[in-house]
């Protein structure tokens, strides 16, 4: 009883983020720089060796901005993007084009469990996508480790929290969690290699950049 309720879980999770997207797809990349810092950051932080044909993996790669930095940082890599909302999926084709011998991407959610890539990624990165998948984020993030090779690096940027609790509110009503419930799994599972957490527009809200290694 307990796994139909997971996989309900799931299934309902997925059917809500592919009907929010069908209108943020349209909109996201021209709104979201307002508000999502630490992006470019993390991708810059990654200690990969830009001359080696690295493995990365981008969860919730939504319309592919996050691979086409990465494509263009590590011009060996081949690159994995996945994301439940097809209008993303649709964006981020269009936006690694020029790169599409490099980069597959899936329509498909991300699941502990998934025996496909085990152990085979230099690099798993999550950019502003653990906080709106909930209640998996923890799946989510063993999963990650169960992907990465040993020594292989988790990257993460995201929404931290906020004193405010009317802004936490509308984050809420906006699908994403914000009570920095993120960075205590992440330092468990991970040795840490760099966190920084650092306030938004005066500090209504915080975000971090973190990035640990597989042991």
């Amino acid at each position: 009883m307990a796994s139909k309720h997971i996989t309900a879980s799931v299934t309902e999770q997925n059917e809500t983020m592919q009907r929010y997207y069908v209108l943020q797809s349209k909109i996201y990349d021209l709104t979201r720089w307002t508000f999502l810092f630490g992006r470019r950051a993390v991708i810059r932080q990654l200690p990969l060796d830009p001359g080696k044909a690295h493995r990365i993996l981008e969860v919730g790669c939504g319309t592919g901005y996050n691979l086409r930095l990465l494509a263009r940082r590590f011009p060996k890599a081949h690159l994995t993007g996945l994301d439940v909302s097809t209008h993303m999926i649709e964006k981020a084709t269009k936006a690694t084009k020029p790169f599409a011998q490099r980069v597959q991407l899936e329509e498909r959610p991300y699941a502990l469990g998934d025996t496909q890539y085990l152990e085979q990624f230099d690099a798993v990165l999550f950019s502003y996508s653990l906080t709106m998948i909930n209640p998996q984020w923890e799946e989510l993030i063993r999963q990650a480790k169960a992907d990465l090779k040993p020594g292989g690096i988790i990257a993460v940027a995201d929404f931290f929290d906020s004193r405010f609790r009317w802004f936490k509110t509308h984050m809420g009503n906006n699908h994403v969690r914000m009570d920095g419930h993120l960075l205590p799994l992440l330092e468990q599972e991970f040795t840490t290699l760099s966190h920084s957490v650092k306030p938004a527009y005066g500090g209504v809200w915080d975000y971090f950049v973190h990035l640990g290694r597989k042991v």
